[in-house]
């Protein structure tokens, strides 16, 4: 397939390169062209199926695409749900492709056409874009993407809400992306994949926050553990085995003490949105809110962000998003 790409961050540059593996054509636009002409310099030493075609506008993206074009943006959202799009680069991205903002014709997107919203954005907001759009025959869908930068090699687990017609259309898009170990779901109309990807990653914080303190324990034991052996040990088959033991594996690998490592952990905004949820549902959310409380503490009590649990926090974020850590 033909599917336009904006965004070549950490998740989309590698994203595209997937796609191109598998044989898709892929047009490229980003705000600073320094990241189109750095991923076709990449790409250019590969051997792959698909083909590279960068766009110099949106405008020129849109032309580039066949009807129904699809178009998938991967920006991110603003931290909070505040309910205000000021500053979200998501919604401005999406705006220039709408022809009611100021009369733009080159860059208009038209009844049929596949719009994607591929980044952290908050449940309310898709719900939404999918409503606004759908009053434009446009086909909306807002799918969370998870699993990281490692997703690349592994496959994303893609989390699929809004028009059911498009995710029909797209599933060979999604295939190559999940493909060999990821998955693909469709969850309902409107904000349905980005709520799922918010609880998502509001679980991920209770499960980091557990590793961190479990390890932070452990490196106090009496015995002088091997803290790179246990976690490896923890890898098979145990009941915390998976995804992010792996992580620990890595980061523990590198620095087995995380001396390098300052342990102030920053917050993406999902999970607060899942605290935010759960309380308006009336249900329990203690371990994501505790987890997230200490997160905001390790940015100005010293004692939290010198803790080998905030500093193994810190260290899987980075071994799974990519995420920048403070160094000592």
């Amino acid at each position: 397939m033909r599917i336009g790409f904006v965004g070549l961050g950490k998740m989309g540059g590698r994203m595209v390169i997937k796609l191109l593996e598998g044989g898709h054509e892929v047009v490229v636009w980003n705000r600073t062209e320094e990241k189109v002409s750095a991923l076709s310099a990449q790409v250019s030493g590969f051997r792959l199926k698909g083909k590279l075609i960068a766009a110099g506008s949106i405008e020129d993206l849109v032309k580039k695409l066949e009807k129904p074009r699809i178009i998938w943006s991967m920006l991110p959202a603003r931290s909070a749900g505040s309910g205000s799009e000021t500053g979200d680069a998501t919604q401005e991205i999406l705006d220039s492709f709408d022809n009611t903002q100021d009369g733009r014709v080159e860059s208009d997107i038209e009844a049929g056409d596949i719009l994607i919203d591929g980044g952290n954005a908050h449940y309310a907001d898709s719900q939404k874009r999918y409503g606004y759009f759908k009053s434009k025959n446009i086909k909306f869908l807002g799918i969370g993407v998870s699993g990281g930068v490692v997703a690349a090699r592994d496959g994303y687990p893609l989390m699929v809400g809004g028009d059911k017609s498009a995710y029909d259309h797209i599933k060979p898009i999604l295939d190559t992306l999940v493909k060999p170990s990821g998955g693909h779901e469709y969850f309902g109309e409107g904000g349905a994949g980005h709520f799922v990807k918010m609880v998502h990653n509001g679980i991920e914080y209770g499960y980091m926050q557990s590793i961190g303190e479990g390890f932070g324990v452990l490196s106090k034991s009496p015995y002088k553990l091997d803290l790179v052996k246990v976690a490896r040990l923890y890898t098979k088959g145990t009941l915390v085995s998976g995804f992010m033991m792996d992580r620990t594996v890595e980061s523990l690998e590198k620095d087995p003490k995380l001396k390098q490592l300052d342990g102030v952990i920053d917050a993406s905004g999902e999970g607060e949105w899942t605290i935010n949820e759960g309380e308006k549902l009336k249900v329990p959310v203690s371990v994501i809110k505790e987890s997230f409380e200490f997160r905001k503490k390790s940015k100005t009590d010293k004692n939290i962000s010198s803790s080998f649990a905030a500093r193994l926090v810190a260290a899987l974020r980075q071994a799974f998003g990519g995420h920048e850590v403070k160094k000592k």
